[in-house]
């Protein structure tokens, strides 16, 4: 029997797409795996990362692993998929020749029947949620309107295309009969969701639906872009005990400098007034943000009022990208890459030092509290979960022990925080 592993790589949204692809090919009775620690397939499929240079490079590496794992065998067809193929198609077909068929994104169709198989159109909206049984990723469009200049990945996913609220309901129906519990919605910019198809944005009236849904007890908001945040957005957050208390709103900068060269579209006091309007009226709310250090206009004095603001926002979780020089981004055409790679990481550094403090103050205001925690797994003396604050794999973790030897993987308990570290929180659930 045909076997087919499928190596993902990349964010979420690329996990999607590969769950799709792994239930078109498993409708057509093949044998298939998603992530495997190590293969032995007929076909390898790997879907890539494009975005940036480290990005970029895993890709690249994976794919020369795969070649090796090809000669060895003789008899591996190996594909590649995504982002990387989709912007340096003919780069690595004259590069690495060993690849037998390269795609871009948005062609799994074109992939199962060129592998032989039937595309199944009844299947689109229903797929394998590898992430777990209890939480799964919905995508509610693919593509971004915004034209960032760091950023490639317009040029790579294109214009962006909603799902109708329709189809997202029928879809998130069939996860919530599959076990999901937690909804996290997905895409390059939440807040433009449905513009394209309904002439403006209605992320509230999806909410709004996905709410009903029985068996759905979390919806997650990922990707929330500052500009066209509007107050019913906050206000349905505020009332609603099924919408998590928690935003990831991709700032990148507080200098009105850097972000008009990063053509974000909004000023230092745009985020802060939307900041503090968020959290008059949902004042527990969980804020994520990114911010993006070394992109060229980033001298001293605008990375030091950076760090300032995010020592004055003290914002709940931070992440910290370096500039990387893409090409055919405005960036890349209009301005020199000029800061050194050691002074961006160290900037990367500090601001992530400064994150660690201001976690660690966060979580130990936690300690005596009771919080409702989704249990993910169990690893060795803990059952691990998170909060309505923490999304997975990014955000803190709360370790248990389990004292009544009733905690099942997949179910919410209320937990005692009895101790706090930077990153995590411990608790009981007996109390």
């Amino acid at each position: 029997m045909k076997k087919i592993d499928i190596i993902n790589l990349g964010c979420s949204k690329n996990l999607v797409d590969a769950e799709f692809l792994y239930t078109q090919l498993k409708a057509n009775g093949i044998e298939v795996r998603l992530n495997p620690e190590t293969t032995d397939a007929n076909t390898l499929i790997i879907n890539t990362c494009g975005f940036i240079g480290d990005a970029k490079e895993e890709s690249i590496n994976a794919i020369l692993e795969a070649v090796d794992l090809k000669k060895q065998s003789h008899n591996s067809h190996l594909v590649v998929m995504g982002c990387l193929s989709q912007r340096y198609k003919t780069e690595l077909k004259n590069e690495i020749p060993e690849v037998d068929a390269l795609y871009g994104v948005n062609e799994i169709p074109a992939i199962v029947r060129d592998l032989g198989y039937q595309y199944f159109h009844d299947k689109l909206l229903h797929r394998l949620h590898s992430t777990s049984d209890h939480y799964a990723y919905l995508k509610i469009a693919e593509g971004c309107d915004r034209n960032c200049a760091f950023c490639a990945i317009p040029m790579i996913r294109g214009k962006q295309i909603s799902k109708s609220v329709d189809k997202l309901v029928e879809e998130a129906k069939y996860l919530s009969d599959h076990g999901v519990k937690e909804l996290i919605l997905i895409s390059q910019e939440l807040t433009r969701y449905g513009i394209d198809i309904y002439k403006r944005p209605e992320l509230v009236k999806l909410l709004d639906e996905l709410q009903k849904i029985n068996g759905i007890e979390w919806i997650r908001l990922h990707y929330t872009y500052p500009n066209l945040f509007g107050d019913d957005l906050i206000d349905i957050m505020a009332g609603s005990s099924i919408i998590c208390h928690y935003l990831d709103i991709p700032f990148q900068h507080f200098n009105d400098k850097v972000l008009t060269m990063m053509k974000r579209g909004h000023s230092k006091a745009d985020g802060l007034e939307l900041i503090q309007k968020i959290r008059s009226k949902i004042p527990d709310i969980a804020l994520r943000t990114t911010m993006l250090v070394g992109h060229p206009g980033e001298d001293e004095k605008a990375f030091n009022e950076l760090y300032d603001a995010v020592q004055e926002i003290r914002f709940d979780r931070l992440g910290v990208f370096t500039y990387s020089h893409e090409e055919g981004t405005h960036s890349f055409k209009n301005y020199e890459d000029s800061i050194p790679p050691v002074t961006k990481r160290e900037r990367a550094d500090k601001l992530m030092k400064l994150q660690q403090s201001l976690s660690l103050d966060y979580n130990e205001n936690r300690v005596g509290t009771v919080l409702k925690v989704l249990i993910d797994k169990h690893e060795g003396e803990y059952f691990v979960g998170r909060t309505q604050y923490d999304s997975p794999e990014i955000d803190n973790e709360v370790l248990i022990k389990d004292k009544d030897n009733n905690i099942k993987v997949g179910s919410f308990f209320d937990v005692k925080i009895t101790d706090a570290t930077e990153f995590d929180l411990y608790g009981t659930n007996s109390y």
